[in-house]
C-alpha cells in the first residue's frame, strides 16, 4: 500500500529520536530543517549528534531505552538495529497517540522519510512508498536541476499578495496569473 502524502506542521511537537548512530544522524539533520522541538535518547552517541544536539541545544539522555520514554511526545523516530525494540516502541505509540517511523521496518511505521527538496518555502516530497529510496533520490536530483534559483523571492511575493489583497474570485485569478506567467518565464 502507498503512503498518504502528508505535510505536518512541527511547531509546539515534541519528537523523539530513539538512536545515536549513522542512520539516526541523517533523520536528525532532517528533522531539524522543520523544528528544533527535538530530544534524543540513545545509550550510544556519534560525536557528530554529539556536536549537533550542543549546537542545537538538543535534549540528549545517553542511555538505553525504556518503557515509558515516549510519554509526552508527539512523533518518535527510532532508529536503532534491533527489531525487536523497533516493535516494542511501535507498539507502545499506540498507547500513548503518537506518530511513530521505525526506520527500515514498514510493519513498525506509521510514516517515512521520503525524499525531498526544500528552498526556502518550497517543499517537494518524492516517495516510491519504499519500493525504490534509489530512484527517489536519483528524481530529487533531476528536479533540483529545475528550480529556479529565485523560487524564494517569488513565493515571498505571493505570500505579501496573499497575506494583504482581499479574498474573492479576483484575487485568486491574479495568484493564478502571476504563477502561471512565472512558470511559463521558467520553462521557456
Amino acid at each position: 500500500m502507498s503512503y498518504f502524502p502528508a505535510f505536518l506542521n512541527l511547531e509546539n511537537r515534541r519528537v523523539l529520536l530513539v538512536g545515536g548512530g549513522e542512520i539516526a544522524y541523517s533523520k536528525l539533520i532532517h528533522l531539524l530543517e522543520f523544528t528544533s522541538e527535538i530530544s534524543i535518547i540513545a545509550q550510544d552517541l556519534s560525536d557528530e549528534i554529539i556536536v549537533l544536539a550542543k549546537e542545537k541545544n538538543l535534549s540528549v539522555v545517553q542511555k538505553a531505552y525504556s518503557k515509558g520514554d515516549i510519554t509526552n511526545f508527539d512523533i518518535v523516530v527510532v532508529a536503532v538495529d534491533s527489531i525487536s525494540l523497533q516493535a516494542e516502541i511501535f507498539e507502545e505509540s499506540k498507547r500513548y497517540n503518537c506518530l511513530c517511523s521505525c526506520v527500515d521496518s514498514k510493519e513498525h511505521t506509521d510514516f517515512i522519510f521520503g525524499s525531498y527538496i526544500k528552498k526556502d518555502d518550497l517543499i517537494i516530497a518524492i516517495s516510491t512508498s519504499g519500493t525504490s529510496p534509489a530512484l527517489a533520490k536519483q528524481l530529487k536530483k533531476y528536479l533540483l536541476d529545475l528550480i529556479p534559483s529565485d523560487i524564494g523571492t517569488f513565493l515571498q511575493e505571493m505570500k505579501m499578495f496573499r497575506e494583504t489583497l482581499p479574498k474573492g474570485k479576483e484575487r485568486m485569478q491574479m495568484l493564478q496569473k502571476k504563477a502561471e506567467d512565472y512558470i511559463n518565464k521558467w520553462s521557456n
